[in-house]
């Protein structure tokens, strides 16, 4: 590991390993509940939680499958996904309703059924903004709604962003749960102490789960691989896009400024954000990710990347 990583106390919660170990285990299972009831602000209290099957299968053998990071359900019957995202994706928001789908519709019955279902909630931590618009806006609960009245139309299916870039708050600002679990999620990895302002017996846990030096052997070296795909996938993705970038623009402008000056840049801006594309979509084939990865990271189709 680079030095950053050597000299680390506490796990990193981006990471594979370090989410699931803190949130993912029946052992930690309190850290979850508190984290979630933070997040409801009282409009809905958990006071238990059952872990679920995190892999779930389409209706038919062919159908796509869905991967969940941590998977459970209330004490209401209540399901409640929660999922890390560590990089961008052109089709997130997609990706998310469609991962939405798989628990409401394990909920139909046999029989006689009158659709009844049971509320499902959708979490999302984010490694990246979904909103550059509004700076500071980085808690987004969404619901169905009326556009003309404004109110909610369906109250079971609730989607919750936390765009973590932009919790910019320090230690001696935090006010209440939800702020002090989104800077322990957004700065524990760099902490090389508890901080004075979590001094609740939640976070006692979660620094004692969350010490490197008291892992195992296996979850040392677990941590270790997790931590290698997290910062690989970091730096492919930003090498990809640096360089995209650059040969773009660079061939774009020379094309537009051969056309004419003022049609022509504008012809060849556009033609340099499409060979960014293929360039980013082509470094990103060499790599080895997948076809499906690279056109959620360009936009391309998979046949403009087969002919790549």
């Amino acid at each position: 590991m680079n030095n950053d990583y050597q000299r680390a106390r506490y796990v990193n919660p981006y990471t594979d390993f370090g989410f699931k170990k803190l949130f993912g285990t029946e052992m930690n299972k309190e850290l979850l509940i508190s984290f979630i009831n933070s997040l409801f602000n009282g409009k809905e209290v958990v006071k238990d939680l059952t872990y679920l099957n995190t892999e779930h299968l389409g209706a038919r053998e062919l159908d796509r499958k869905a991967v969940f990071d941590v998977y459970c359900e209330n004490e209401k019957g209540e399901k409640i996904l929660v999922e890390m995202q560590k990089a961008e994706q052109q089709f997130f928001k997609d990706r998310s309703l469609y991962y939405a789908t798989f628990p409401i519709r394990e909920q139909a019955e046999r029989g006689d059924w009158d659709y009844s279902l049971k509320a499902v909630y959708v979490i999302g931590i984010l490694n990246f903004n979904i909103d550059d618009d509004n700076g500071s806006y980085f808690h987004h609960e969404v619901q169905l709604t009326d556009q003309r009245t404004q109110e909610v139309f369906y109250d079971k299916l609730t989607f919750i962003y936390l765009e973590m870039p932009k919790f910019n708050k320090t230690e001696e600002e935090l006010d209440g749960m939800f702020e002090k679990w989104l800077f322990v999620l957004r700065n524990l990895s760099r902490l090389l102490e508890r901080p004075q302002a979590l001094q609740e017996r939640v976070f006692t846990k979660l620094f004692e789960a969350a010490e490197i030096a008291k892992f195992t052997k296996t979850e040392y070296e677990a941590y270790e691989e997790s931590l290698k795909v997290y910062r690989d996938w970091q730096n492919t993705i930003r090498t990809a896009i640096n360089k995209g970038l650059a040969e773009g623009r660079e061939k774009g402008l020379a094309e537009g400024l051969a056309e004419g000056l003022e049609k022509g840049l504008e012809k060849g801006l556009e033609k340099g954000k499409n060979e960014e594309k293929r360039i980013i979509a082509r470094n990103l084939k060499a790599l080895g990710l997948t076809s499906e990865q690279i056109q959620a990271a360009t936009g391309l189709s998979a046949r403009e990347i087969d002919l790549l």
